[in-house]
């Protein structure tokens, strides 16, 4: 088995950490110095870590549970060692103490770097509008508007109307984003969670809500639509149903965006109640956005939540998520019923599909856009 060896310093005398790297784990690892300088032995391991990113997650954590074991042992030692100390009333037993108080704040500092707190996570590489003036140009345009790379592949005789109805400047899309970025005095957080009207926070700003099939999309969504504040937590889960209560999220004094509980397979048992409730006496609520997946099209249950917000009379808008899992044929035939079903059995429904995916940041940017615009936060250069 290969071998490799390298060794992170802290640019400190007398202070090295050696690791002996094999092909599949860490195989060993010395720690040779005195915890005296451990915060800066920790901080010099970090930015080391930091270069050597190939190893991925996986490698970080086993090198991290290593560089506590040691420590552990270390402390445990130099309890055992103080005690005799005490005990026996040796003049060294100062420097013992102080050796066990470095350690335990070194293990502290190893246990936030095993858990990083979510300000630690890097931002999306697109997540702000500005990042894609490098691309190239056709990719730029499928990243702000989807539709314009699906229109290539469509008969003459379609009408591509109804997919352009809402076509903001650059200058609207940067205006957007500038309310989706936090600051001093514009913040964007977790605010509270429902289960019942009753527990529902008194909010008077504009609001919009996300609703959706369980696994469609939601929760990722909106993680993309937050990430550029990437301390705002938004939970979610490969496995259907994850969320189970209404959950707010508040952009500083301009508008609150709710995330429901999806509808179908494992919904809560109360969902009727919890939905139905809060579409019809939410007062502030400006905008439903339904969410169907794109890569299989409108469902049963899709068709309910669709006659629920026609009965209801409340501004809908349908959002076609997860467009890059299917081929652009598939796709196509699913816009196509989508855009029928919305001539034909749709009042309220905004004329316009959006297009989304939440992995490419394709729709994203076209999507906070229009989010500031029915918030009453944009008006449309």
């Amino acid at each position: 088995m290969q071998r490799t060896r390298f060794v992170v310093s802290p640019c400190a005398a007398q202070q090295c950490l050696t690791m002996t790297v094999t092909s599949r784990s860490l195989m060993s690892l010395h720690l040779h110095s005195h915890p005296a300088g451990g915060a800066k032995l920790l901080d010099s391991v970090d930015e080391g870590l930091r270069r050597r990113r190939r190893g991925g997650r996986r490698r970080r954590r086993r090198f991290v549970s290593f560089l506590t074991g040691v420590l552990l042992l270390q402390y445990v030692a130099s309890c055992f060692l103080f005690t005799l100390d005490k005990n026996k009333k040796i003049k060294n037993s100062s420097k013992r103490r102080m050796t066990l108080l470095r350690t335990g704040r070194l293990l502290q500092r190893v246990h936030r770097l095993a858990t990083p707190t979510p300000t630690q996570q890097r931002l999306h590489s697109l997540a702000s509008f500005r990042q894609t003036s490098s691309l190239p140009e056709r990719r730029r345009r499928g990243l702000l508007l989807p539709f314009s790379l699906l229109q290539e592949h469509l008969h003459p005789s379609v009408d591509r109307g109804d997919f352009q109805i809402f076509q903001p400047s650059e200058d609207d899309l940067c205006r957007a984003e500038a309310l989706f970025t936090p600051s001093a005095k514009h913040h964007i957080d977790y605010f509270a969670s429902a289960v019942r009207m009753d527990h529902v926070p008194a909010l008077n700003q504009p609001e919009v809500c996300f609703i959706g099939r369980s696994n469609v999309g939601k929760s990722s969504l909106i993680r993309a639509l937050f990430s550029l504040a990437p301390e705002v937590e938004v939970r979610i889960s490969k496995s259907p149903g994850h969320t189970k209560k209404m959950n707010f999220f508040t952009v500083g004094k301009a508008f609150t965006l709710v995330d429901l509980p999806g509808y179908g397979h494992r919904a809560p048992k109360d969902f009727v109640e919890m939905v139905e409730m809060y579409l019809q006496g939410r007062r502030n609520l400006v905008r439903t956005f339904l969410l169907v997946d794109g890569s299989v099209g409108v469902q049963k249950a899709d068709f309910v939540a669709l006659d629920m917000c026609e009965e209801f009379g409340i501004p809908y808008t349908i959002v076609v998520t997860k467009i890059d899992k299917s081929q652009q044929g598939v796709l196509l035939s699913h816009l196509m019923q989508i855009q029928s079903l919305i001539k034909t059995r749709t009042s309220t429904c905004f004329p316009q599909p959006f297009l989304v995916s939440s992995t490419q940041f394709s729709g994203v940017y076209l999507l906070r856009c229009f989010i500031a615009h029915v918030t009453g936060n944009l008006n449309m250069s």
